[in-house]
């Protein structure tokens, strides 16, 4: 696709360039025509605040800022956790919905050691191997065809709580009429129907929380999702051991108990009610000014990009998730990340460590007590991650653990061949699958849904963040059907090796397409996927790579690695350079040659970019434009 046909709208801080008293004229009519004519002598402050975010100490009298506002503008820079309870609050209810996917993980996985004998298909054959598996992803099944699919429609007619409040009552039914099935063709419907809403509430709750998170510690407030699958996974292999030497019944408590942590969520969406936007900003913001400012950037913001935008349904947002070249890399980025979540191998972990154990030659309960262990494990790692992940970046943090997922997978493979005479051949397989869940839960653990998150502009973010669940969510069904059949065919040894070859894959695939968004605002991301696949890929192995070996293997500390781009310190200077160092490029039909070393910049571009609490983003970046002025055509469009 040309650049002459995509649509990209020239779209910064829509409130650059607007005159003071235009600007306050504007602020007026828009108080007084959305009810909140008490709030306008702080929606004029705010609205300034918003024209200009970084010089508010200077904004004249009559709407100069007082030393508390001043205060709380300078306070949100420097000390970036100190943010309302409420905020905390708002993330953390919806995030427990994320508890239902871990518990019911670990339900099937203790289910799996005595519901498919009941209802007759606990058998070596294919057929039952086959429905065995099926049963256990039918929750993948119906979030990655059905539920994710709803949330783009439904957060347009009901919104983020609405939305969410949906998705609860299916998590909170369906479990209960798992428990009560009389046979397996029940239970696959009722695990179907929790999935989708599973898939509606995962495409749903890391966007509320990406949407409403400063850029500092916007990681560690959106991984909260992976922090509640993870204590979900702990609490079902908790309840795993509690119930499961209670006979017949324990395969029914093992998967209704998964019901539990969406009572409170369910129970918070509907009773807690917001009255109007601007109340919701002030309960959410540490003061006034702040919600005032985020609250016309974004009444600015959405105006703007309707403008740009016009009519847009769902399936043409959805072809344009592969059209639009600044959203194609996104697309692409957050598919690979999805996908490496499955490919690491956590699922087989987590659905099928009592069998793997069990498998090992120790007891039923033995084996739900080294999956408790995992579960452990899996939870106590996942705390590092909130500070990790802004710290280190989501892509640092992937390329360092996959190797180490890979090697534990591989030992805990190598310890199967020890006699199961051997009392060390249990203990051993258990370490490493321990060791793995240590690299797993502070890296693809919770990068994916923070990732996927925030690389999608606003106008694609739904329809883009349910295409990346649906990715994770539908191998996740694959390889749940599938390994039941591998674990037969190949033994433990087999399967570990498999997966340990996956982590390798999956590491190279992050190499090549994922690029770091650690402490970007999301608007700063346009500009980061403005940069062509090709010029990415290349980077990576004429810079990165010898950077790398000349650091960790030559050992000389002052190898310096130079940026593919980078960020103007000075946010009045302009908007973001894209700095593609030493890259003269061909161009394929004439020859010519490009050096992209030149910094693509735009002299007209407006001052600065709004960066809000609620990082109101652009849609289609001015980066688009900058590097064509210096990248051919052709390879704009990779």
């Amino acid at each position: 696709m040309s650049d002459e046909t995509e649509p990209a709208p020239l779209i910064t801080n829509p409130l650059a360039g607007i005159s003071r008293e235009c600007l306050l004229d504007q602020v007026t009519k828009f108080s007084e025509s959305h009810g909140l004519a008490k709030y306008l002598s702080i929606m004029r402050k705010g609205a300034l605040v918003a024209q200009n975010p970084t010089a508010f100490e200077a904004i004249q009298e009559p709407e100069a800022l007082d030393e508390d506002e001043i205060k709380a503008l300078r306070d949100e820079a420097e000390y970036k956790w100190r943010v309302p309870w409420l905020l905390y609050l708002t993330i953390i209810t919806c995030s427990i919905g994320a508890a239902v996917q871990g518990w019911d993980q670990e339900g099937s996985n203790g289910a799996n050691l005595t519901f498919p004998a009941q209802f007759g298909i606990g058998g070596d054959t294919d057929h039952d191997v086959l429905l065995v598996g099926l049963i256990n992803s039918a929750p993948y099944i119906g979030s990655a065809l059905i539920g994710c699919w709803l949330s783009d429609p439904l957060n347009c007619h009901f919104g983020r709580r609405g939305t969410i409040f949906v998705s609860a009552l299916f998590c909170l039914l369906t479990p209960i009429g798992g428990a009560l099935t009389q046979n397996w063709q029940q239970l696959l419907i009722t695990r179907i129907l929790l999935g989708v809403g599973m898939g509606i509430k995962a495409s749903t709750v890391p966007i509320f929380a990406a949407e409403n998170s400063p850029a500092a510690i916007r990681g560690a407030l959106v991984m909260s999702w992976q922090l509640w699958t993870a204590f979900g996974i702990f609490l079902g292999c908790s309840a795993n051991l509690a119930v499961g030497q209670m006979g017949r019944i324990a395969w029914r408590l093992q998967i209704g108990s998964a019901f539990i942590p969406a009572i409170p969520l369910t129970l918070l969406i509907l009773f807690w009610r917001y009255r109007d936007a601007m109340e919701s900003l002030l309960r959410l913001r540490n003061h006034p000014i702040q919600a005032a400012r985020d609250l016309y950037a974004i009444h600015a913001q959405v105006e703007i990009e309707d403008e740009a935008i016009g009519v847009s349904t769902f399936v043409k947002r959805l072809v344009q998730l592969f059209a639009i070249p600044r959203v194609r890399r996104a697309t692409l980025a957050s598919f690979v990340v999805m996908i490496g979540q499955q490919m690491c191998g956590i699922n087989l972990i987590a659905f099928y460590s009592s069998t793997i154990f069990k498998d090992a030659g120790t007891s039923d309960f033995n084996a739900l007590l080294a999956s408790w262990g995992f579960g452990l494990v899996n939870f106590i790692f996942a705390w590092p991650a909130i500070w990790t992940i802004d710290t280190f970046g989501r892509r640092s943090l992937l390329l360092f653990t996959f190797p180490n997922m890979a090697w534990s997978l591989l030992a805990a493979g190598l310890c199967t061949l020890i006699p199961k005479s051997d009392g060390a051949h249990v203990g051993l397989v258990a370490l490493f699958v321990y060791v793995f869940a240590t690299f797993y839960s502070p890296g693809e653990g919770p990068v994916p849904y923070t990732y996927s998150a925030e690389v999608f502009p606003l106008s694609h973010r739904e329809v883009g963040m349910s295409w990346a669940v649906a990715t994770c969510l539908f191998w996740a069904a694959v390889l749940s059907i599938t390994f039941p059949k591998i674990l037969a065919a190949t033994g433990a040894l087999g399967a570990f090796c498999l997966y340990a070859g996956f982590n390798v894959t999956a590491f190279v695939m992050i190499f090549l397409w994922m690029p770091e968004t650690k402490q970007r605002t999301l608007e700063e991301l346009d500009y980061v996927f403005a940069v062509p696949t090709n010029v990415f890929i290349k980077y990576n192995f004429t810079k990165v790579i010898p950077w790398w070996f000349r650091r960790y293997i030559l050992w000389q500390g002052d190898a310096i690695l130079k940026p593919l781009y980078h960020f103007d310190d000075d946010v009045t200077s302009g908007p973001p350079s894209i700095a593609m160092e030493d890259y003269p490029t061909e161009v394929s039909d004439t020859g010519a040659t490009v050096d992209s070393r030149d910094h693509a910049t735009t002299p007209e571009a407006p001052t600065s970019a709004v960066a809000t609490g609620a990082d109101v983003i652009t849609i289609f970046s001015q980066a688009e434009r900058e590097a064509a002025a210096v990248l051919p055509t052709c390879l704009l469009n990779k």
